[in-house]
């Protein structure tokens, strides 16, 4: 009897000095998971990033070439807001050519333009191809043919697959340019099939259409000729929903949109949604494309923050 607790009393001791010694593989195991992660630099520290600004809604000029300078926005997708048309936009790029990159727009949450997508009126996409066809123009943008409401901005919501959007990429494929659209997920299964039904089309998908992970992830896959943009994804807040933003504490991505990021990097652009309402909202909103390009992998910010949007731009001759 006094052997068996001999015995035990060894086994006890042998556990508790086993548990009291350090795991000689856990640090093995965290160097492993730490090189295979990508280089994360948070903060504002330093000089600003370089990068193209893929959503501007052109409302003040003088504001937004300060913006630009002060935060290292080196060019501009513009396009048309509240205080701006097709025609200013145009003038604004002949002012300043190496800065501003023109797009027009016949989108459906402007009042003169809604009548014409109720009724699917050629006319208007008639009108689309005269200023395309002036040469002034690099693109079609921003098409909100499905957008939520918003303040200041009537909901929209106009089949994908309808006769507008199927003329809007039309156009494009005719003058090979790309096309930012603004649909959002309650119509994801048309955008699929619009996708589908011009492969040869570069779709840029505003904000992502604010989709979770899993369906951004899905809609990249299935289709090469979407990019996913993530202007406004990047606010520390968003004003319509807590969960638009892809930083999970106002200021670290999320490491699963990150991972997913870093996993495609040619399909991603960043852009700023800025509409110059208030000095401290742009500052907000430039700030933040900052912060999340210093949260990327070298190879993975340049492509995000320049390359992949000089491509898609680019004459496709």
């Amino acid at each position: 009897m006094r052997g068996i607790w001999a015995a035990m009393a060894a086994a006890l001791v042998s556990c508790a000095a086993q548990a009291q010694a350090p795991d000689t593989q856990e640090p093995r195991r965290q160097q492993k998971r730490a090189s295979a992660a990508p280089t994360v630099q948070q903060g504002s520290d330093g000089p600003p990033i370089p990068f193209i600004d893929s959503h501007v809604h052109l409302n003040d000029e003088a504001m937004q070439l300060d913006l630009m300078r002060r935060f290292g926005a080196t060019r501009a997708v513009v396009f048309w807001g509240r205080a701006s048309d097709n025609k200013t936009i145009a003038e604004a790029a002949r002012r300043h050519p190496d800065l501003f990159i023109p797009f027009a727009s016949i989108s459906p949450e402007r009042s003169i333009f809604r009548s014409a997508w109720t009724t699917d009126d050629p006319t208007l996409l008639a009108r689309l191809d005269e200023l395309l066809a002036s040469g002034l123009y690099k693109g079609i943008g921003e098409i909100s043919a499905v957008h939520f409401p918003s303040p200041g901005l009537n909901e929209t919501d106009f089949d994908p697959l309808g006769p507008m959007m199927r003329g809007v990429l039309a156009l494009a494929r005719k003058h090979r340019v790309p096309v930012l659209v603004h649909i959002e997920l309650t119509r994801m299964r048309e955008l699929s099939s619009l996708l589908d039904a011009f492969p040869d089309v570069p779709v840029i998908w505003a904000h992502g259409g604010y989709t979770p992970l899993f369906l951004a992830r899905r809609m990249l896959e299935r289709h090469p000729n979407l990019t996913y943009e993530l202007s406004a994804r990047t606010w520390p807040r968003h004003p319509r929903a807590p969960d638009y933003t892809i930083l999970q504490d106002g200021r670290s991505i999320w490491p699963e949109w990150l991972q997913l990021i870093e996993a495609m990097p040619r399909r991603f652009i960043v852009g700023t949604d800025a509409s110059h309402r208030s000095q401290a909202s742009e500052t907000m909103k430039f700030e933040s494309v900052q912060n999340l390009l210093r949260q990327l992998s070298p190879a993975t910010r340049e492509r995000v923050a320049h390359s992949n949007l000089s491509e898609l731009i680019e004459p496709r001759r």
